[in-house]
């Protein structure tokens, strides 16, 4: 599905990746832990083609997205949704789902029918600003904006960030089922560890911009993670 090989990105002359490889196939989420100031988010905006790579390759089905726009990396099938969601809060629901449309170029009637069968909530919230919106309603809407689209791989960049816990397990079983229904790839970001647990099959722990080792299922499940990310290294950096 998406390789990533010896990614190598940063700010200016600040270097924050160094040499990341990974790979997430069909139906398969990824979580990607770590502390802030690790790479995380440089990750997901290198990948999307937000933030040019210095170096290294990404590979969505055998194509390599070389120096592809965002927008053209929308329209081979990656799909985004940032931290902070970053919906228009002055456009409408609909009209933020009709924005997401124009990845695929899909009919925005087609695309809003498809995103309000997946999202049944943002029915009655069609023609309320998106800014007048709480906090849970902006992520769905922003994951469905993102799904109108019609990505191979979501990527998702602390999609529980100021979200009520019922909310939060909706959310584990909505992705659950666009996995197994769509083959939906995840690579996901995400400090909550229960988030983690309930979505990941499995696990990279990065740290100053490298992987630097993998957790299968069983692993994420001991209760000791928690207390071994806690001390897993420094928190003061602020580059993301």
């Amino acid at each position: 599905m998406i390789t990533v090989e010896n990614l190598v990105a940063g700010y200016g002359r600040i270097g924050v990746l160094d040499g990341i490889s990974l790979a997430v196939q069909s139906g398969e989420c990824v979580g990607i832990l770590g502390h802030n100031g690790m790479g995380k988010t440089t990750l997901l905006r290198s990948i999307v083609g937000l933030l040019p790579a210095w170096s290294g390759s990404v590979t969505l089905d055998g194509q390599n997205l070389g120096k592809m726009p965002a927008y053209q990396r929308a329209r081979a099938g990656i799909g985004y949704v940032p931290q902070g969601r970053q919906i228009f809060p002055g456009l409408s629901v609909r009209e933020n789902l009709h924005f997401g449309a124009l990845a695929k170029k899909l009919p925005r009637e087609q695309a809003e029918a498809e995103a309000l069968a997946e999202f049944p909530e943002l029915k009655r919230l069609l023609d309320r600003p998106g800014g007048a919106l709480s906090g849970g309603e902006q992520q769905l809407l922003a994951l469905a904006r993102a799904l109108t689209g019609q990505p191979k791989i979501l990527l998702l960049d602390e999609p529980t960030e100021g979200i009520q816990p019922s909310i939060v397990q909706a959310m584990i079983e909505r992705i659950g089922e666009l996995r197994q229904r769509r083959g939906l790839a995840v690579l996901l970001v995400e400090q909550n560890l229960d988030f983690i647990r309930g979505l990941a099959d499995r696990v990279l722990m990065i740290h100053r911009g490298r992987i630097l080792r993998e957790l299968d299922r069983a692993a994420i499940a001991d209760p000791s993670l928690e207390q071994e990310f806690i001390g897993a290294g420094p928190q003061t950096a602020t580059t993301h």
